[in-house]
């Protein structure tokens, strides 16, 4: 009987050991331009996302709503604030263009935001509440991370 419980585990393990890499097969080799890239269909702000009306978010590996490696590049327009939020899992971005200004800690608080301007890079750890805004102009971040991901608001009344 133990024997069968062993071998069941073992199949178990196995089989997420798979799933896990099936998922990370998704779109595996890859070479985008700039304008490659921004010939994607964009969608709006999807999973990964604060969630914002007027993000625009193109999926280029994997999928954060699933088990495995994503990327997502978003475009934030101008004038636009996100408040405290967090997600799941741990995260790291590039600024590709524009001035991003993101800080740390559970309330948008503007003295602790910082300039990130192209080439940039930022984290966002995982449930460590972070916030951010554009400027006067719009923004694009690539951000990568291991789904899946989610985005909860600090403050309930932001979301």
């Amino acid at each position: 009987m133990r024997f069968k419980i062993q071998l069941l585990s073992l199949a178990c393990a196995m089989l997420l050991v798979l799933q896990m890499g099936a998922a990370q097969e998704t779109n595996p080799d890859q070479r985008r331009t700039p304008r490659e890239i921004d010939a994607l269909t964009p969608t709006g702000a999807g999973a990964g996302t604060s969630g914002v009306n007027g993000i625009q978010t193109r999926l280029l590996k994997g999928d954060p709503n699933r088990p495995g490696l994503y990327t997502i590049q978003l475009t934030i327009p101008a004038n636009t604030k996100i408040e405290a939020h967090t997600h799941r899992d741990d995260r790291v971005a590039t600024v590709v263009s524009g001035t991003w200004y993101i800080g740390y800690g559970s309330r948008f608080d503007e003295q602790k935001l910082k300039a990130l301007t192209p080439g940039s890079f930022y984290t966002e750890p995982a449930n460590e509440a972070h916030f951010a805004r554009t400027g006067t102009g719009p923004v694009a971040v690539q951000i990568t991370g291991y789904g899946p991901t989610d985005t909860k608001y600090v403050d309930r009344q932001n979301q």
